[in-house]
């Protein structure tokens, strides 16, 4: 069964009422319209994983220079 509504106040309202048995389990899908192609914003990946920049905390001093010896145990530089 298949029921459509609205979410208003914070609260799920159907947009015809049906009576449910009390303690029935729902599934709730949330669909949110795509925006129009006018709207869409035309954003990087650079720009979208900027958000992270700056958020790794405990690396050693040289992680920039010599990632792929921490990451792949290559000799240092």
């Amino acid at each position: 069964m298949t029921l459509l509504g609205h979410v208003k106040n914070g609260r799920i309202e159907l947009d015809t009422p049906v009576s449910l048995p009390e303690g029935a389990k729902v599934e709730i899908e949330l669909t949110v319209p795509a925006p129009a192609a006018d709207e869409a914003e035309d954003v990087s990946l650079a720009q979208m994983l900027l958000k992270y920049a700056g958020k790794a905390t405990g690396l050693p001093p040289d992680a920039a220079r010599n990632h792929d010896h921490y990451l792949y145990g290559t000799p240092k530089k």
